[in-house]
């Protein structure tokens, strides 16, 4: 019985010792059926001495965002009109801020329901993007500086934000 255990007992630690172990990997990549491109440059103008706005009765610019899908009913567009200067000279005083986003353009007529059937919170507008094709956005932003202030003197920047998030 002894010579069995130390027999058995010596051919697991054998077969232990012999072992080989592999880890092999997997790799891929996924390509997004979903893009995002400016198409339009936002340009704020000075209307009022405290106000700064993209309205193009005041001869702003409002910027125009394009979403191309090649892949319906797997995309939201997520896109906020500014709700902070990422750039401006020391303001001393707060900003309150105000805008909209909406369809502009589409490559499809179906793609018009997008804005009746979007979801808004705080800054920010969702579009369910169920149709293959290009949406264009139009985002409207303005910021009002203080009571009765003037905005100082310099340049300005802030930032639309647009993503394609899938679902």
């Amino acid at each position: 019985m002894f010579n069995l255990k130390t027999l058995t007992m010596a051919a697991v630690v054998a077969s232990v010792a012999t072992s080989a172990i592999a880890q092999t990997q997997i790799t891929g990549s996924v390509q997004s059926k979903c893009s995002v491109h400016t198409d339009t440059q936002g340009v704020y103008v000075n209307s009022s001495p405290n106000i700064l706005s993209t309205a193009s009765t005041g001869g702003g610019i409002a910027p125009r965002v394009r979403f191309d899908v090649a892949l319906a009913n797997n995309y939201n567009a997520h896109v906020s009109w500014p709700d902070t200067f990422s750039s401006s000279p020391a303001l001393s005083d707060s900003v309150a801020w105000s805008g909209s986003v909406e369809v502009g353009q589409v490559s499809d007529p179906l793609m018009s329901a997008y804005e009746t059937s979007k979801i808004v919170y705080n800054n920010t507008s969702v579009y369910d993007l169920t149709i293959a094709g290009s949406t264009w956005f139009k985002v409207e932003s303005t910021a009002t500086y203080g009571y009765e202030k003037s905005l100082p003197g310099g340049n300005y920047t802030a930032i639309v934000l647009a993503e394609c998030i899938a679902k």
